[in-house]
């Protein structure tokens, strides 16, 4: 915020009566201050109550193409510090207790105003995930969503969370004050009531109804928007984040980069990085990065999600008519619901999985990632383990996220770990297929369907989801360990060099998915170990921590894969010689072309005969082909395929390097 060049001095007795004489009174004219180079000329109508400190009003203020000049017009001042260069216009009520920054407009305001002791949204606990609490998060502006997935799920480790909450309050207690802060270049427009509410540079209020208790973050690189019929009360809103069209937000935490509005609901919930929620309602999440749900009757009640997709009419339901909404739900990450899914939590969904139908049962298929889970006639649940593998949506899914990051501030407060194979899918894989080995073999060939968890696994399809799994297993495995030795080869390193790994990486055979970033189990264990004992005592120490975690994930990948690597083809990395690398570029390439071919496969199925229906309206049949190349283009000339070719020639021209080298 700008500070004044020099201070302020006070009123003459010429610039006292000039203000009269423009329709200015005060309670005391020794109470407004004025910088120096102040005209009174910009100053009219206006009241001033308790003590006043005015800046140098000169110039226009422009907004979306229409400049006006800058000053103080028709406005009640109370207790107010006014920025240079900038427009107060037409407040109803008052501005009360605000330090106003330089270049700010506000213009057709109801009442502006913070009370003594505002905190800002800042302490609120907010009960997400379970409706019936217990797992409360403290809200504060720099809250990540790795903070937050550790305060509130972690709850098994109370000495951890009773650091973390007073981490959380000692942030909170950093913004309380009696004045309230406008940042520079804020712009504040035809609003009802802004109450308790602090308000970064560059953001835009406009038309909003009632801002009750809250902080809205927000910088000249990542402009935040609130916009028409907005109604916010005991909230966070972060940076570079669109909050508009009617939405009604209350005791929520909204992360940078989201977008809210045509009407959402959001109560008691977090969303974090690059969430949309559009037409329905959320109550008691916790939306991890890239939650989106899009359509009217779509209910997300005490759920998990993160990489999420919800389809109309989604629903869940937290109780069963016993103790109340105490039962919650997890979608790992990329799981998507179809139109009118419905499920009874509690339940758990693993990740990039696929759920349909109605659920009137409670399932478990965590350990079996890429699924299709269909709810049967019973509202039994159905799966076939790792279809969905196959299918293009898994494989855009890894592409879009990336590109769909919208923070452009310059601190990203949530880290996020994009992969879609991963040491934690990969490693569920490799679980998962086991499982249904141990199932085929020891499931009598009468036995129709297995129930692992909850959910029916016909017996004839054991085999096959270990297929799905083995192809996604070898791919990723193969092409991180053809990858490494294409950057040794390009280093001039041998083998051995370009395949060792860091003695500073750290092993588990588990990973996690902590807020959407991906780490061992061990260096999560470390980081709240060093909380509890109070190495960790602050926000910095804890970002600084999650920091090297981010850091070090590539050679801690890079140890799993070589552990995984041995146990999946039976030898270890430190027995492949120079002759070896041309070998496991060939494998990699029958794998990864068997894989690309199906999910070229699926995408055909879009430019099938039965995807024409309904096009060439009012044609001839010869018009229908004509009408969907029209419209949809070609297969051959779809961007998607033309990207899968790509990769798959891209592939040959990595395996033919390998083998020159080789004979060479």
């Amino acid at each position: 915020m700008t500070v004044p060049e020099k201070p302020y001095r006070s009123l003459t007795r010429d610039e006292i009566r000039a203000l009269e004489a423009q329709g200015c009174a005060a309670e005391a004219w020794s109470n407004v201050l004025v910088a120096e180079g102040f005209d009174c000329s910009t100053v009219r109508d206006v009241r001033f109550c308790g003590r006043v400190e005015l800046g140098r009003f000169t110039g226009v203020v422009e907004r979306e193409g229409v400049s006006k000049p800058a000053g103080v017009y028709d406005a009640c001042l109370v207790n107010c510090t006014v920025g240079d260069g900038s427009r107060i216009a037409h407040v109803g009520v008052h501005l009360a207790n605000y330090v106003i920054g330089a270049g700010v407009c506000i213009e057709d305001a109801g009442r502006v105003q913070t009370r003594p002791g505002a905190t800002f949204g800042n302490g609120v606990e907010v009960e997400a995930l379970n409706e019936g609490g217990g797992r409360e998060i403290v809200l504060f502006n720099e809250l990540s969503s790795q903070f937050a997935h550790l305060i509130c799920l972690h709850r098994f480790r109370p000495k951890l969370i009773e650091r973390l909450q007073a981490i959380a309050e000692a942030e909170a207690g950093r913004v309380k004050a009696d004045r309230g802060r406008i940042g520079d270049g804020v712009t504040i427009y035809s609003v009802g009531e802004i109450l308790d509410v602090n308000i970064g540079g560059y953001a835009t209020v406009h038309g909003s109804s009632s801002l009750v208790n809250g902080t809205i973050l927000s910088s000249e690189d990542a402009p935040t928007l609130v916009g028409a019929d907005v109604q916010c009360e005991d909230f966070i809103i972060a940076e570079g984040t669109k909050v508009t069209g009617g939405a009604v937000v209350s005791r929520s935490y909204i992360g940078q980069g989201c977008q809210i509005g045509r009407q959402y609901s959001v109560e008691g919930s977090v969303f974090f990085a690059n969430c949309e929620g559009f037409h329905g309602e959320a109550c008691s999440i916790f939306a991890g990065p890239y939650t989106v749900t899009h359509h009217k009757s779509t209910l997300l009640i005490a759920g998990l999600f993160s990489f999420y997709n919800a389809g109309s009419g989604t629903n869940q339901s937290n109780h069963m008519y016993k103790l109340g909404p105490v039962h919650e739900g997890k979608l790992e990450r990329g799981v998507k619901t179809g139109s009118f899914s419905y499920m009874m939590w509690p339940c758990r969904v693993g990740p990039f999985s696929v759920v349909l139908g109605k659920h009137t049962r409670h399932f478990d298929t965590s350990l079996f990632p890429f699924s299709l889970i269909e709810a049967t006639g019973s509202g039994r649940c159905s799966m076939i383990p790792g279809l969905n593998l196959s299918v293009v949506g898994t494989v855009r899914d890894g592409a879009k996220w990336p590109a769909r990051d919208r923070r452009k501030g310059k601190v990203k407060r949530d880290r996020i770990s994009f992969d879609v194979f991963s040491p934690l899918t990969v490693g569920r894989m490799i679980r998962a297929s086991a499982k249904l080995k141990q199932l085929q073999e020891t499931t009598d060939k009468s036995v129709d369907m297995v129930t692992i968890n909850g959910a029916e696994v016909r017996r004839v399809i054991l085999r096959s989801g270990q297929k799905f799994y083995r192809s996604g297993i070898h791919m990723y495995l193969l092409d991180k360990v053809v990858s490494r030795l294409e950057a040794g080869l390009d280093a001039g390193r041998s083998t051995g060099e370009a395949l060792k790994v860091s003695p500073d990486a750290v092993y588990s055979e588990q990973w996690l998915d902590i807020g959407g970033q991906m780490m061992p189990a061990d260096r999560l264990n470390a980081l709240c170990d060093a909380v509890e004992n109070g190495e960790i005592c602050d926000l910095s120490g804890f970002d600084a921590e999650l920091g090297r975690i981010e850091q070090a994930y590539e050679q801690d990948e890079w140890l799993w894969v070589s552990r995984a690597y041995e146990e999946v083809f039976g030898k270890g990395l430190d027995e492949l010689g120079e002759a070896d690398a041309g070998r496991v570029a060939e494998l990699l390439l029958s794998v990864k072309t068997r894989f690309l071919n199906l999910i070229l496969s699926d995408a055909e199925k879009e430019f099938g005969e039965v995807t024409r229906t309904g096009f060439g309206h009012d044609g001839t049949a010869a018009d229908e082909a004509k009408d969907f190349e029209a419209v949809r283009g070609t297969y051959d000339g779809n961007k998607f395929v033309k990207q899968m070719r790509e990769e798959l020639e891209a592939l040959g021209r990595r395996v033919e390097r390998f083998r020159q080298t080789a004979g060479s």
